[in-house]
């Protein structure tokens, strides 16, 4: 007979509590994983590397041939010189700590921000009604355009910036989290009420699994909008911050510079997008899609 069990095998997010564990037949040993035969193919090891790796080699040529103007656009080694004396001298360094903090708690309290008006207008009537109405608006406004008078009323200070980061972040988090407990499928919630669940019980095994994914969707998108923010704001009467350097270089026309730096910006984006996928995998073990 069925054994309907609320113990977890893979940690609270997974969802195995609404299985039915059977008993597994005698002999049925796993079979080994059959090949689909519609579908994106085979992954390839550090496939990922080669759009980039192309438009390197492709950008090398031109450099090499003339074809592209140096004071246009830096060869690679130029760039490359450039950011190891950068380093040598600590200013990279200490830019890219700058930077880093400001992405860091902009996007923690755009988190914060995010999650939590998302799990009050999921679960909530009234908070719905009270929440996202404003919300829909503040993301009808672009979040740019808010900047002058944030100056106005936080200054020109580190408080400003991380705000700005915040207000950008926290819509894509509070957005795909209220989609992700809006959407959850009402068979769970009919076991659940089945099985008599306290609202503790119902929020820790049903809810937040629920929301789980749709939270992770939108960490990925609050990730890397933290960063293109952060282009922005440190060009905003900043003294530090990658942003700077790039404001700076543009005012002494250092092309290798701005390139220099446009490709940190696109390093860190890439690792914490990166990051957030890693996360994904491991918090949604259960989860089976066309990627894997």
């Amino acid at each position: 007979m069925a054994d309907i069990s609320l113990s977890s095998a893979h940690g609270a997010a997974d969802p195995a509590w609404l299985k039915l564990s059977r008993a597994e037949p005698a002999g049925t040993a796993e079979k080994p994983r059959r090949r689909r035969k519609l579908g994106p193919g085979r992954p390839i090891p550090y496939g990922a590397a080669l759009g980039p790796a192309l438009l390197l080699i492709l950008w090398s040529i031109g450099s090499a041939i003339g074809y592209i103007d140096d004071r246009i656009l830096s060869a690679p080694w130029t760039v490359a010189t450039t950011g190891w004396e950068l380093i040598q001298d600590g200013r990279l360094q200490e830019n890219l700590w700058t930077s880093f903090q400001r992405s860091f708690w902009g996007l923690f309290w755009g988190i914060i921000a995010g999650a939590t008006l998302g799990v009050i207008a999921g679960l909530s009537r009234i908070g719905e009604y009270l929440v996202d109405g404003p919300i829909q608006i503040k993301r009808a406004i672009p979040a740019l355009a808010l900047i002058p008078l944030l100056m106005l009323w936080f200054g020109i200070g580190e408080g400003m910036k991380i705000l700005t980061i915040a207000l950008i972040t926290f819509a894509p988090i509070y957005i795909q989290t209220h989609d992700g407990l809006r959407s959850t499928d009402a068979r769970f919630i009919e076991l659940a009420e089945t099985l008599d669940l306290s609202n503790a019980q119902f929020l820790r095994h049903v809810v937040l699994p629920a929301a789980l994914p749709g939270f992770l969707l939108g960490l990925r998108f609050g990730v890397t909008y933290s960063w293109l923010a952060l282009v922005v704001v440190e060009q905003v009467n900043a003294t530090s911050g990658l942003g700077y350097m790039i404001n700076l270089a543009r005012t002494y026309g250092q092309t290798e510079v701005i390139i220099l730096c446009l490709a940190v910006y696109a390093a860190l984006g890439l690792s914490s997008d990166w990051l957030v996928r890693f996360i994904t995998r491991k918090a949604l073990p259960w989860r089976k899609i066309l990627a894997d």
